[in-house]
Formats: structure tokens, sequence, C-alpha cells
């Protein structure tokens, strides 16, 4: 064979060679997905943070096969529309508050932060077995958006209020402006309480300027670490507003239908994990955070009974007038979570 014929031999090879090596590496560019997801808190938020280990961890244990981007609240969508974003494709995975979704659903408000909702182990114990989960993408229905047991994270109980004003009877809620989400804010709105929809992220500055006077917004341990303590004189403590503060993680149905069955499981176990990993988080740092409001000169103290009564009784009725009123769907959800939390209470 001829020096040139064995130099053409040779470069035929060679791009085969280079060609095989291209297809290979395409065909494994192929393979990866790339998911967008937002948590719905400002970077400081628990929930954020768990948020964004979780699409960490994810990545790295799919050996970067499924890389899950992490974005901030508010950073791709307006915040609270992150559920929108997920159903549009923009995102193909969150993490909010149901709750933020009203606008859409009526029964979003009763899996969320709510008086007479369930205490954090029942709650995760109805969603992943009790129907919780089913009950909510039932609701969600026509919607490209999906959840799964083990996708929300129950979290401690909220603090009732952060205030500048006292408050020692009925009366004095309706000389309060607060903020106050969900079906609590439209529950206290009918007590007579002033109530608005502000973003967690601009709390600490709508309470400077005097736009308020009170708000809730999440656990003890969160708060704290958004320095809630040096805008309010007092923390008011009772699991009767809102016994849990639930935030679950939502997915897009196509994105998700997209995925091999390997990465569903494990976007799945990984999920179902660090949903509880931040509860007992928040459950230990709640207990620090505690001293710490009060070592800062915070006034810590329980709601009157008189009010906790009051609001309980107020939240009987407007769930009666909601369930008689609302789509079936409405009644299903909270009779589930009613008939749960009276079987859970007859094990104490």
């Amino acid at each position: 064979m001829s020096g040139s014929r064995k130099s053409c031999l040779a470069l035929l090879l060679l791009v085969l060679l280079v060609g095989a090596f291209a297809s290979a590496a395409g065909a494994e560019e192929a393979k990866k997905i790339v998911w967008r997801s937002s948590g719905h808190g400002p970077a400081s938020d628990p929930s954020q943070i768990y948020h964004d280990m979780l699409c960490k961890a994810i990545t790295e244990a799919s050996g970067g096969r499924l890389e899950i981007k992490p974005f901030v609240g508010g950073s791709i969508v307006p915040a609270y529309k992150e559920l929108d974003a997920v159903h549009e494709n923009v995102l193909q995975l969150c993490y909010t508050c149901p709750m933020y979704n009203l606008d859409k659903w009526s029964a979003a408000g009763l899996i969320s932060s709510r008086p007479g909702a369930l205490a954090g182990e029942a709650l995760r114990a109805w969603f992943n077995y009790g129907g919780g989960a089913d009950l909510m993408n039932k609701m969600m229905e026509g919607y490209n958006v999906m959840t799964f047991p083990g996708a929300l994270s129950p979290l401690p109980e909220e603090v009732f209020f952060h205030s500048k004003k006292k408050i020692e009877k009925v009366e004095d809620l309706k000389t309060i402006k607060a903020r106050c989400m969900g079906d609590a804010g439209e529950i206290l709105k009918r007590m007579g309480m002033a109530t608005v929809i502000i973003p967690g992220g601009e709390l600490y500055e709508a309470m400077k300027r005097g736009t308020i006077d009170a708000f809730e917004y999440s656990t003890l341990a969160s708060n704290w670490n958004m320095h809630f303590n040096e805008v309010a004189d007092y923390v008011y403590l009772s699991p009767v507003r809102a016994p849990s503060d639930p935030q679950v993680f939502f997915v897009n149905k196509d994105a998700w239908n997209a995925l091999p069955k390997d990465l569903q499981l494990l976007v799945q176990t990984f999920v179902d994990r660090y949903a509880q990993a931040q509860h007992e988080y928040l459950v230990y740092e709640s207990i620090v955070a505690l001293e710490k409001f009060k070592k800062a000169g915070n006034q810590v103290l329980k709601v009157p009974a008189e009010v906790n009564a009051a609001l309980a009784a107020e939240a009987d009725k407007f769930y009666a007038e909601k369930v008689a009123k609302e789509p079936p769907i409405f009644g299903e959800i909270y009779n589930s979570m009613k008939a749960f939390g009276e079987a859970y209470e007859t094990m104490k």
C-alpha cells in the first residue's frame, strides 16, 4: 500500500473516530435534562435554603443527568406566582404555599396555614397516607401541575403575630392593620381586623414605614433570621391561627412524565427527605429562636384565651359557609382533614 493511500486511510479512520466520539457526546448531552425551580421566599428564608439544597442534591445524585437550577422567590416570576409558572413550563418545579393560589382554587387555603388545620405530624401523615396528595391533585385537575406523597413539609406552628400593638381582647383586633394571608386573613377580616397581602421579603420595611402594625409570616426560626425582632415589640404565640405552615413541592406534569423512571424515583426520594428534614430543623431552631427573641427585648406572649376562642368559633362558621357554597372538592378536602384530625386526637 502506498504512503498516500495509508495517509488517506488513517485520515478516514480519524474522521470516523471523531464522528463516533461526537455522536456519543451528543447522545450523552441529549440525555441531560435541565429544570428550573423556584422557591417563594427571600434567600434568608429556611424554606428557600432547603429548596436550594434540594436542587443541588438532586443534580449531584443524578450524576448531572438531571440538573435543577434553583432560583429565589420573585426572581423568575412575581412572588407567589410560582405555580402559574410551573403550569406554563417556565418553571418545572417550585416550592410554595398552597394558599398563595386561592385565585384559582378556594380549597387551596385548606392545605395551608389556617385556623383548624392539622398540626405538623398529623398533616404530613394525612398528606402522605390519608389521601391528601391525591385530593390536592384532584383539586388541580385541568392544570398542568401535580404533586405527590412526601412533597409536603408541614413546618411547626406559625407565630400568631409579630405586633407593635398589644393584644389583650378581641376588640383589640379591630385596631390593627396586619399582613395575614389565606383563609386566616379572611376570617380575621370578618372579626374586624384590617388585613393586607404583602410578600414576606417586604415585611421588614412595611413595619418600619408603619404600613402595617402586625404580621404573620412563618416559624420562630425563620422569623428570627429575618430580623423581625427589630420591627415589632410583641411576639404572640398560639396554635389556633396556624397549627402548621405547610409548603409543597409542585412539578410540571409534562416535565415529570418525560423523566425516566429512575429519575422520577430519585426526585421523589430526595423531595421526601428534604421536606421532612426542613420540618425537623425548624422545630429545633424555633426552640432556640424563642430564647433569642426574649434576649433581644421582645415580649413573647401567649394569645389571650378570649381571642383564641373567638377565632376558632369564627373559623367554624367560615368553613361551614364555604362547604355549602364552594365546589365539591372544598368539602372533600375539609371533611377529610377534619375526620383525620378527630381520629388522630383519639390516640392522645
